[in-house]
């Protein structure tokens, strides 16, 4: 089992936390994505009302695109978007890294309205 270490950061105000905008999508899509420095997924998501956006994300160790499509996910939503490797990421996909190989999605254990925020 891998020891997952921890370390002290400087601690921020609740109002810092509330201008990150954590959000439910829907993966409607998922490609594998070669062009990537590290093995990663090219995801079409669905937010809802906040309507569609594109991730590009490290989650090849237990997922396949096959098993991403139809899942909700957590994202933040409104992080300027980057290019990665000619792919437009527009979302940041949340997922727990117990190893620096290792990305494990964070999604709602039951359906939610596709848009809801995490608060």
């Amino acid at each position: 089992m891998t020891q997952v270490t921890t370390q002290v950061t400087t601690p921020v105000q609740y109002e810092d936390f509330a201008r990150v905008e954590i959000r439910v999508g829907r993966v409607l899509r998922a490609e594998p994505f070669p062009q990537a420095r590290k093995p990663a997924f090219k995801l079409w998501l669905d937010f809802g009302p906040l309507g569609r956006k594109t991730s590009s994300a490290r989650l090849t160790k237990f997922y396949t695109p096959e098993t991403l499509v139809g899942l909700q996910v957590l994202a933040v939503t409104n992080f300027p978007p980057r290019q990665i490797a000619g792919f437009m990421s527009e979302v940041l996909v949340l997922g727990v890294m117990p190893d620096e190989q290792t990305v494990i999605l964070v999604h709602p254990d039951r359906e939610v309205p596709l848009g809801a925020r995490i608060l």
